[in-house]
């Protein structure tokens, strides 16, 4: 077996999809271990019949917990996977806590790792992804990054330039694949919105933003506050369920997770979105679709220099004025960034293969 494939949250996915067909394609074998980091059926086993991706072939089954007791039980269980597999070479993904725990362990036992999505900075030590990222980096082998800003990232911290191979951004490869198939027409239809009815699509799930009772009150009714003008569809994260809780949301269309493929249609005919995920940030670039970002911070710079996304940090307030000014707005233009072509697999596949046929 050459190569093991570590997933264990929903943006690992899409990340790890491509990337196994185009090593399936290239001959190469290999192993999907997910960690089960993400535990939640309608927005994990779902997405894996969306994606095509295989059923995995190990499952840890880790669950939730805090970060230390989840990173060390992912440790414990992918140890025994590694010293039983010998993998040749281990693939991560993104910046979950299973990316980083597999790559301690794999380090640990001397078995070269690869980091799909790797020199991504936000700067910010204080998100746990931050920290993850960082960490893989200096362990893995091989980085693949999505954007210019992940080399330069990745040479200033003294990265050797031969480990970096620029190769776009994965999940582009994904959504590009899904499109033809994605309609969110029932999910619309089920709030009384039918197409072309123009929306807001919203996505709120990370601490820092809805952890915090004052914050997510002030965005709440700034979204109630919106919705007066055009109708708020959130389809709403099992963490933001439970912050929410009786609070009052009138206005405001609260749905369950919908699947991979509603979720780009969601996407791709919004007429705003605002978010404090990293991957909407992504493909509502390559959508052109305006975006708004309710984080002080982000770790994908090129999709407000290149696309159509706007950093605003926490402000309930600021979030109102910049969502109705976006409005008023015609619809953006922004540049999709190089490489974003839907062949950033095959690019990694190339550069694997390559790896294992010298045999290092």
């Amino acid at each position: 077996m050459s190569v093991l494939h570590v997933v264990g949250a929903r943006p690992n996915f899409m990340k790890a999809a491509p990337v196994l067909q185009a090593l399936s394609r290239a001959g190469v074998p290999q192993v999907l271990v997910h960690t089960g980091q993400h535990y939640d059926e309608a927005m994990s086993g779902r997405l894996f019949a969306q994606l095509g991706l295989p059923t995995p072939d190990v499952n840890l089954n880790v669950g939730s917990a805090s970060h230390a007791q989840q990173t060390a039980a992912i440790m414990i269980g992918m140890e025994a996977q590694l010293l039983e597999r010998r993998p040749r070479l281990v693939m991560v993904y993104g910046d979950v806590n299973s990316t980083v725990a597999a790559a301690l362990v794999a380090a640990k036992i001397n078995i070269p790792v690869a980091h799909v999505e790797a020199g991504l900075r936000s700067f910010d030590r204080t998100m746990p992804e931050e920290i993850n990222r960082m960490v893989t980096d200096r362990l893995a082998t091989l980085l693949f990054t999505p954007s210019a800003d992940g080399d330069e990232n990745l040479l200033r911290e003294g990265t050797p330039p031969e480990s970096i191979h620029r190769v776009g951004n994965v999940m582009i490869d994904s959504l590009l694949q899904c499109l033809p198939l994605a309609s969110a027409d029932h999910v619309l239809a089920a709030i009384g919105l039918a197409p072309p009815a123009p929306y807001v699509l919203v996505t709120l799930h990370r601490p820092a933003t809805v952890d915090e009772t004052g914050l997510l009150d002030g965005l709440l009714n700034s979204l109630r506050s919106l919705a007066e003008r055009i109708p708020v569809v959130f389809p709403v994260h099992p963490r933001t369920k439970a912050r929410i809780g009786d609070r009052a949301v009138a206005g405001i269309h609260l749905i369950e997770p919908v699947g991979y493929l509603e979720f780009l249609a969601l996407e791709r005919d919004a007429r705003l979105v605002i978010t404090d995920s990293g991957g909407v940030q992504e493909e509502t670039t390559f959508f052109k679709v305006p975006c708004i970002t309710v984080r002080d911070n982000t770790e994908r710079p090129v999709t407000i220099t290149h696309g159509t996304n706007t950093l605003i940090g926490r402000d309930p307030d600021l979030l109102l004025e910049t969502a109705h000014a976006k409005l008023d707005a015609p619809k953006g233009d922004g540049r999709i960034p190089e490489l974003w072509d839907g062949h950033a697999a095959d690019r990694i596949a190339a550069v694997v293969t390559r790896w294992l046929s010298a045999g290092r």
